[in-house]
């Protein structure tokens, strides 16, 4: 991978609590694991551990989970140039139930924790404007100062050349509604070239039930090159400007989705960046679109985001073995 070929994240980390026994309620569980995750950062570590270059930009709570999150970062070769600690507030908290089926419903703790104050000023220019991608989430532009960051982020990298990747992921809980959930996502669309939604996130944006290219089609913009919608066991579709079409799921035993999209994002971002013309030719995209959607199976098979993401000896023998 040549050495531009840096894909900087940025917006949150945070810890999960992670119940020690599925399918229960947050009241009900009689313990919890930590486990670090944050979109943004699991990105960031899928990249990594995929032998890509990662970079992550954000704000951590000068505390002793600001600490570690920092430390698992270095540990897995992500550039941390782009962390910032704030003394006055605490890293963010999030306590996650896996329900019996594997889902999950979140319980954040965030008032305001240091990633929601990240500010224009303190942002790492030089690093923003090394990005050949530049992946962002929408919980950064919930509130002030971090949404003037995250846009001042955007518009250095693009001015730079980057492509911009967007990956909504949408938190419910977290937003004052769901209409202004659905306002402040879209309000930045038309700046993405790359964006990946989950079929819930695609019924939430259009309002509409349905799961069709259609649905997907009234999300395109003009400056796109690339929508992909995940499916979870149900695979994923793409639609380019030349093409659409969709690529098969892996089947393994789910036990924590946590991190899959994440997971299949940052594989994704890996092989475009190694090769653009994935962008141009069907054929070339479907391969990566595998390729992704064997990280995101893997993931679900551990419990946490990060302690879960594959590398490329574990991607390729699923792929082969199946």
């Amino acid at each position: 991978m040549a050495s531009g070929d840096l894909i900087v994240s940025f917006g949150e980390m945070l810890i999960d609590f992670v119940p020690t026994v599925s399918g229960v309620s947050l009241a009900e569980a009689p313990g919890f694991l930590k486990a670090p995750g944050g979109a943004p950062a699991n990105v960031a570590i899928a990249v990594s551990r995929l032998g890509g270059k990662a970079a992550f930009v954000g704000k951590l709570g000068d505390d002793e989970f600001g600490q570690m999150l920092a430390g698992i970062l270095k540990e897995n070769n992500v550039n941390g140039d782009g962390i910032l600690f704030d003394k006055g507030a605490r890293t963010a908290l999030a306590f996650v139930t896996l329900k019996a089926d594997g889902d999950r419903e979140f319980m954040f703790y965030r008032n305001p924790s240091a990633d929601m104050l990240l500010t224009p000023e303190e942002l790492n220019l030089d690093l923003l404007r090394s990005a050949k991608v530049f992946h962002y989430g929408s919980i950064s532009l919930i509130v002030e100062p971090c949404r003037s960051a995250h846009m001042k982020a955007m518009e250095v990298a693009k001015a730079a050349g980057a492509l911009m990747s967007y990956d909504p992921n949408l938190r419910l809980p977290l937003w004052p509604s769901a209409e202004e959930a659905r306002e402040k996502i879209k309000s930045i669309w038309d700046k993405a070239d790359i964006i990946k939604v989950s079929d819930v996130e695609l019924e939430f944006l259009t309002g509409s039930n349905k799961i069709d290219d259609e649905s997907a089609m009234s999300l395109w913009h003009p400056n796109l090159k690339l929508l992909l919608v995940t499916l979870g066991e149900k695979g994923c579709n793409y639609y380019t400007k030349g093409f659409k079409g969709s690529v098969d799921a892996f089947h393994v035993k789910a036990i924590d989705t946590t991190g899959a999209g994440d997971s299949f994002i940052g594989a994704m971002l890996c092989k475009i960046v190694a090769d653009l013309s994935i962008l141009e030719d069907e054929a070339k995209l479907k391969q990566a679109i595998k390729f992704a959607n064997a990280c995101g199976a893997i993931t679900t098979t551990k419990k946490g985001a990060i302690p879960a993401l594959p590398n490329e000896a574990e991607v390729l023998s699923l792929i082969n073995g199946a």
